[in-house]
């Protein structure tokens, strides 16, 4: 399929007029037609009905890094490090496994369910000097874990190509995004190359999307940025925010056009969030082109 080069800007609204402290992992729940997002921070998972605006909100024992959809109507939970299953209807929780849990600096942080069918978790170094410590991890139905990379300061910017056979990974702090070949059928990844080398003026890769041509969007945390980029890295529109620290876009709705995008005010001084009074909110934008459909992790 051939890229749409001259898309126009879309026009920015607001899905949700609340500002959280880390808004983070939008998930598009299409069978309940809503949106669901966490507050990291604030250990909770929250969900807007776009059918009537209702809103719901669940709390957890600890951070919340990400979490996705499950074959059987659950949710996966990553928390700190305790991954659970949970049911959003009777709040059942059950451990299935561990990631960095030995780690006391360090939390989960971007994830996502991949083409595998398993949760795909990254973690970060809580330090203010971030040390490339963390990684990425593979979390499978029956509670198997996978240490799949190393070496990364913040975890970040999961996606998969509609094909389900390229994975790209960021490092918020390197600042790049890798590309790394994907099997959809195994969870195999092999031939690590470089995708993009970003700086704070563009903007920090921070969470990720793909569309159905392929093109890679990306929160531009450090610079108030949701950048387009083409399969071969070239950068095809970088849109202006209101918020000047998005953290992930996720594509829904009935025709998966709206981009649902979360921000933060985390580390904000009052200035700061005088200054900026829409940061923090869940932000919308509808384009010209669809999401990659979202995968639901299979528990055992």
């Amino acid at each position: 399929m051939s890229v749409t080069k001259q898309m126009q800007i879309p026009t920015v609204d607001f899905a949700v007029r609340e500002r959280f402290v880390l808004g983070e992992c939008p998930n598009w729940d299409a069978d309940n037609n809503r949106l669901l997002w966490a507050d990291i921070v604030d250990q909770k998972i929250h969900a807007l009905s776009l059918a009537d605006g209702a809103r719901q909100s669940w709390s957890f024992d600890s951070e919340v890094g990400c979490f996705g959809l499950t074959d059987k109507g659950r949710w996966v939970v990553a928390l700190k490090s305790d991954v659970i299953l949970f049911d959003p209807q009777t709040g059942a929780r059950e451990k299935i496994a561990s990631v960095d849990g030995c780690n006391p600096m360090s939390r989960t942080n971007d994830g996502k369910i991949g083409p595998d069918g398993a949760f795909w978790i990254g973690t970060m170094d809580q330090n203010a000097e971030k040390q490339p410590v963390a990684g990425l991890y593979r979390v499978t139905g029956d509670g198997t874990v996978e240490h799949k990379v190393g070496g990364i300061k913040i975890s970040n910017g999961l996606a998969w190509s509609p094909d389900g056979r390229i994975m790209y990974h960021s490092d918020s702090r390197g600042p790049w995004v890798n590309r790394w070949q994907f099997n959809p059928q195994t969870g195999d990844i092999s031939k690590c190359t470089r995708f993009l080398d970003l700086d704070d003026t563009l903007g920090r890769p921070d969470g990720a999307a793909t569309d159905i041509e392929g093109c890679y969007w990306s929160a531009g945390v450090s610079a108030g940025n949701l950048n387009r980029f083409a399969p071969d890295g070239t950068l095809l529109m970088s849109i202006p925010l209101p918020v000047p620290s998005p953290t992930m876009p996720c594509f829904g709705g009935p025709d998966m056009k709206t981009i649902f995008l979360t921000s933060l005010t985390e580390n904000y001084d009052q200035q700061k969030r005088d200054a900026y009074p829409q940061a923090g909110m869940v932000l919308s934008l509808r384009v010209d082109v669809a999401g990659v459909p979202v995968n639901k992790f299979r528990e055992a």
